[in-house]
């Protein structure tokens, strides 16, 4: 009996185009399945089993084992393979269109921030903006515990970007963050405001696979073969950028225009195979510097990692 063919998470965004050659033009043998509300909610879903690999982003495959204790009955539930996106991620912060008492990223301390999911990227990225901007103010800690106090009156959680969209303008949330040319559309269109932007100061996307798929460092011969077949739609991508332009303006919620400027910013790897350690745990520091994780539960860097490169 031949083996199942995986069933892949991804966020149906630009970002998944060569994904989608590979799939077409390669012979990508899986079950794609779209995760419009990001990489929480995959998160949840390959912990149930739902899905067997997924494409999401560095943060939030982080801070979900960084913040998991590894028990025999609780192992994570997955372990990063592979490196997708070797460019930051520019996180557009947004408002509603009528919130004219929101005049810059400074208005926003003690807000309420919009998030896809607790543990999500939009989520965690709020505790990144907070540290870098000095939000996060010390409180007294329990033993070698260091808390601080949230820098927001409240995380509303709203599952979709339309319904962030619609909660800054109802006052349901006072902002959220989400990728800047999935933004762009409706900066353009009136519909929400831009107030400013954050880079990730890491490469943006990896690939996970269930720890049913990882023995150690030997990886199911299903996920090797979806990141050989990843390595061809990158490529293919490459090499091929009108039709890249032409599938996201079609089949995507992009312009031509802002396809073809996303093209300029973004840069995928040769090889999607392994990751890089020193990433893992410089994004592993910055996350325990901003709060997001809690230093005395979670897989150290090394524990995360499936396939190193």
């Amino acid at each position: 009996m031949s083996p199942q063919p995986l069933r892949i998470g991804f966020v149906p965004e630009h970002f998944s185009t060569p994904l989608h050659f590979a799939h077409k033009h390669f012979g990508l043998d899986a079950e794609l399945i779209p995760f419009p509300s990001g990489t929480g909610h995959m998160i949840t879903a390959i912990r149930a089993g739902e899905i067997d690999v997924a494409i999401g982003l560095t943060e939030g495959w982080i801070a979900g084992l960084g913040k998991t204790d590894q028990t025999e009955e609780n192992d994570g539930g997955y372990r990063i393979v592979g490196t997708y996106v070797e460019t930051p991620l520019c996180w557009a912060i947004s408002t509603g269109k009528q919130r004219a008492e929101i005049k810059s990223v400074d208005s926003l301390k003690g807000g309420k921030i919009g998030v896809s999911r607790i543990g999500s990227g939009s989520y965690v990225m709020g505790y990144v903006l907070a540290d870098q901007r000095a939000w996060l103010v010390p409180t007294t800690g329990v033993g070698t515990k260091a808390e601080s106090a949230s820098p927001y009156s409240d995380f509303v959680v709203l599952n979709t970007f339309e319904n962030l969209r619609r909660a800054v303008n109802d006052g349901t949330a006072d902002f959220f963050m989400w990728e800047h040319f999935t933004s762009k559309k409706y900066y353009d269109n009136g519909e929400i405001r831009r107030v400013g932007e954050i880079y990730t100061p890491w490469s943006s996307w990896k690939i996970v696979a269930s720890t049913k798929l990882v023995k150690g460092t030997t990886l199911d011969a299903r996920v090797e073969d979806l990141l050989e077949k990843l390595n061809e739609g990158i490529r293919h991508f490459n090499e091929n950028q009108e039709e890249a332009v032409e599938y996201i303006s079609t089949n995507l919620d992009y312009s031509e225009e802002d396809a073809r400027e996303w093209l300029k910013t973004v840069k995928f790897p040769e090889r999607t195979q392994g990751v890089d350690l020193k990433v893992v745990k410089s994004t592993i520091d910055i996350l325990n510097k901003a709060g997001v994780l809690d230093q005395e539960k979670g897989l150290p860097a090394e524990g995360m990692i499936g396939k190193q490169r």
